[in-house]
């Protein structure tokens, strides 16, 4: 459970757990985060001469699917490593570094804006999505995903090797405006941003990976959990990974791959034609 926090140390906070981890979080998770892509893109009704903008791009996977249907992209992202994989990633988007809630754009510069697994990972999500409201032309659509709230399959592997190393996780800081984590909680959060026609629905399905790959996000220091482990003594990561290798191999497959269910959920919503 986290701990109450005062302005910016979420944000803070955030920023130190994503620093330097942008070579890691591609050669691990970015894959199974990649999935939404197609499901975010349809949502915010991106196609040829869209131009829309991808807000925490990361390595540039929703970018590239822009520019594969044919829009025009700009990117963003908080963290200097994100942006420079998202633009060899993604070479036909603007990609350039950006901290929600304060984008350097205009009022209606896009017509539409889309956040993969983003506004969960800001302070107030709330004034993060009026502000894709504000940079979206009238008319124009706006999709994100989070995690479901419920306890992610895909991290559970991690969870189970740290308890039977022994390993306390450490608490951090919760989002000073919060919301529930259901399809209902995050269509709400972007009526409440002032977009109409919102609507949510939950997104499931399973990924595969190689354990070693799986791996590889927590030891190379990759989100919370990378956090975690990285701050263990040697000893101590031994533990952890000899645990986790038990683990998963109980899991592997035939062809050596583990299958890691992942539940996320998506919402999307249209800005309000002035009158």
């Amino acid at each position: 459970m986290g701990e109450q926090t005062t302005a910016g140390e979420f944000d803070g906070h955030e920023r130190r757990m994503w620093a330097g981890a942008a070579d890691a979080y591609a050669g691990s998770f970015a894959a199974l985060c990649g999935a939404t892509a197609g499901a975010l893109l349809d949502a915010a009704e991106v196609r040829a001469g869209t131009r829309v903008l991808d807000v925490g791009t990361g390595p540039g996977t929703v970018a590239a699917a822009a520019l594969a249907l044919g829009a025009e992209v700009v990117a963003v992202d908080a963290e200097p490593g994100m942006v420079a994989l998202a633009a060899a990633n993604a070479p036909g988007a603007q990609v350039r570094h950006a901290v929600l809630p304060a984008l350097p754009f205009p009022d209606d510069a896009f017509d539409a804006a889309v956040a993969n697994f983003v506004v969960n990972h800001v302070e107030d999500p709330r004034a993060a999505l009026r502000e894709l409201r504000r940079v979206v032309r009238p008319g124009g659509r706006v999709a994100v995903t989070i995690w479901h709230g419920t306890e992610n399959s895909a991290m559970s592997l991690f969870g189970l090797a740290l308890d039977e190393a022994g390993v306390r996780r450490p608490a951090r800081p919760t989002l000073p405006v919060d919301f529930a984590r259901t399809a209902e909680g995050l269509r709400g959060l972007l009526e409440q941003a002032g977009w109409a026609e919102a609507v949510g629905r939950e997104l499931a399905w399973t990924h595969r990976e190689h354990p070693e790959v799986w791996w590889s996000g927590p030891a190379g220091g990759v989100a919370g959990i990378g956090m975690t482990v990285t701050g263990q003594p040697p000893a101590t990561v031994a533990r952890i990974k000899s645990a986790y290798d038990r683990l998963a191999a109980e899991r592997v497959a035939g062809d050596g791959l583990i299958d890691i269910p992942a539940l996320a959920l998506l919402a999307s919503g249209r800005r309000q034609e002035t009158r």
